[in-house]
């Protein structure tokens, strides 16, 4: 099993999951400070291909971009999902799953449109070699004063 080298683990804000430092799984890469009263992702990913993971396939997870700014929609339908990902989402993660199950069907070209305007990111999946096994292990740190507490480790660590 190889460490994916192209992944890591990332700060985490208020409404934002990815929020600016990152966490290396590997050694190198950035030499980043954490500081008193962050939030950490702490990730991990292995795989049994090369360690190298690309965006393959149909895409069906989404997080509303936290620094877009307004962009005007000419799309009613583009307008209305972007309602309801506010509503129900906010910045954080959904799929298109949720949208059907919340009754926004035919959603496909609304939410391609607030994609290419920027107002959405696409989180498609991440593949490594064909016929590899890629695995993820995360918790979740709150760096304290005197110690770093694990806010996501439960009965089963």
């Amino acid at each position: 099993v190889k460490s994916i080298r192209n992944l890591n683990g990332h700060s985490i804000g208020p409404y934002r999951i990815h929020a600016g430092k990152t966490v290396p799984i590997v050694k190198g890469g950035p030499n980043v400070k954490m500081e008193e009263g962050e939030l950490y992702a702490i990730e991990t990913f292995g795989s049994t291909g090369k360690g190298w993971v690309n965006e393959d396939g149909d895409c069906s997870h989404y997080m509303k971009n936290f620094d877009a700014n307004m962009v005007p929609l000419r799309h009613p339908k583009a307008k209305g999902l972007l309602k309801h990902i506010d509503q129900h989402f906010s910045t954080l993660a959904f799929c298109r799953r949720w949208l059907d199950r919340a009754g926004e069907t035919g959603h496909i070209m609304a939410l391609k449109s607030l994609v290419n305007a920027g107002l959405v990111d696409p989180y498609p999946p991440l593949c490594d070699t064909t016929g590899s096994y890629v695995a993820q292990f995360e918790h979740t740190i709150l760096l304290r004063p005197t110690c770093k507490e694990v806010l996501s480790r439960g009965d089963d660590y």
